[in-house]
């Protein structure tokens, strides 16, 4: 090859990598240039949902695009996954998660491989939410030390509820077991709304509840919340203290919380973007307004602090599920 040649096939390649750098630069400077779609695991009319919704909302307004919410709840959440992983990686398709999706399912499913980083990109985190112990109004329990003296007196004699086998409301539960010496009988319910009227009746003794999930069994006044397994009260209930106030242990601090990822190779700059315009999206009035409501931590984390986030909540749950010996697949 004579150097004029190669000079020449050295600058044509140059200019086709300025051209492609330009072109993602573009990307980023125009996006979005079509309607956005946000795949959720959450059903319509959840809190996770009804959030979504909302900043997808002020994100159209910004945008000038909008923005579409699909569910797809089921599954344990990967129809949601499924759909969301083959999706192109242009940004256009997101994907709202928890921190058990993340966290949790991949030790719960081992079978499925499935390994969210391997996967997807973190965008941006939505909110954090706190979990609160919930017991019978006429329980005999006045605070947490009496629920673990009564568990320590009856080796698996004392029952708590959750949604499912693996769900947050499980897991909350065999933390608070590990860190009190703990061993109780765990009951799960097929649907939310019954494991609280079940703890309301006394079918089952405790369990762990989100404001939203549980609120509305709270408000008949048939239920009663010894705790919020947080390091600080929550400004919505005040008077409900802490964990480590109400005599438990002081290193429980159980909480979830909800991310948007986009499908893996999607341009880091593109992903900067759109968490700048999520976080704005959050300090937005109506937004704090609904956060508010349900006693949601709004969450301005970057991508690495959702990866750090999801990292030592995986390293938590792993230790738990196989403390617990629990397996879905």
């Amino acid at each position: 090859m004579t150097r004029p040649t190669a000079f020449l096939l050295r600058l044509l390649s140059f200019a086709a990598l300025v051209s492609v750098s330009a072109a993602r630069a573009d990307a980023v400077t125009d996006f979005p240039t079509r309607p956005v779609t946000v795949i959720t695991p959450f059903a319509a009319g959840s809190g996770p949902d009804a959030v979504m919704r909302l900043v997808a909302e002020k994100l159209a307004r910004r945008w000038n695009q909008r923005v579409l919410i699909e569910n797809k709840p089921g599954g344990a959440g990967f129809l949601a996954i499924d759909a969301a992983r083959r999706a192109p990686q242009d940004g256009y398709t997101l994907l709202q998660l928890d921190s058990e999706h993340m966290a949790a399912l991949p030790h719960l499913y081992k079978s499925k491989g499935f390994s969210p980083f391997a996967t997807f990109e973190p965008v941006a985190a939505l909110f954090r939410t706190p979990f609160f112990i919930a017991v019978p109004a006429n329980s005999p329990w006045r605070s947490v030390g009496d629920l673990v003296a009564a568990a320590k007196a009856k080796p698996n004699g004392i029952s708590y509820g959750s949604w499912g086998v693996g769900t947050p409301a499980h897991l909350g539960a065999q933390q608070l077991e590990m860190l009190s010496g703990l061993n109780m009988l765990h009951i799960p319910f097929r649907e939310v709304g019954q494991l609280y009227s079940s703890v309301a009746t006394g079918e089952v003794s405790w369990a762990f509840g989100t404001l939203p999930s549980s609120r509305g069994v709270y408000e008949t006044g048939k239920l009663r919340y010894l705790a919020v397994a947080a390091p600080r009260r929550v400004p919505q209930m005040p008077q409900v203290p802490t964990v480590a106030e109400a005599g438990g242990p002081q290193e429980l601090n159980f909480n979830g919380f909800v991310v948007l990822v986009a499908p893996k190779g999607i341009n880091p700059a593109l992903a900067a973007r759109i968490n700048v315009d999520v976080v704005a999206a959050l300090g937005d009035p109506d937004v704090k307004a609904q956060y508010n409501t349900f006693a949601f931590e709004a969450l301005d984390w970057s991508a690495a602090n959702v990866r750090q986030e999801v990292e030592a909540r995986s390293n938590l749950y792993r230790r738990l599920i196989e403390r617990g010996n629990i397996r879905l697949d």
